[in-house]
């Protein structure tokens, strides 16, 4: 869910007096965002290559938290709680 149509939600249930007592995030973990500077590597998901034509181990530089990531979850946490 995205955080537009988040507090679109939200306002909705204030306006109407409504309360809101489950939130079910999908995909929350994609919407955070790795610290400046950050550099997190992993090895290539199944079919790809894993040896380069120089014959080195192909690694894979992570751009956004994902999970299973250990910083995953606070990464997102640390975009939401602003917003709250």
């Amino acid at each position: 869910m995205r955080a537009t149509s988040l507090r679109t939600l939200a306002a909705l249930a204030v306006k109407r007096g409504m309360s809101m007592r489950k939130w079910d995030f999908v995909a929350a973990y994609l919407q955070g965002a790795l610290e400046e500077g950050e550099v997190v590597y992993c090895h290539p998901p199944p079919g790809y290559e894993t040896t380069g034509s120089d014959g080195r181990t192909r690694v894979c530089r992570i751009l956004k938290p994902v999970y299973g990531m250990a910083q995953a979850g606070r990464r997102w946490q640390r975009s939401l709680f602003p917003w709250l």
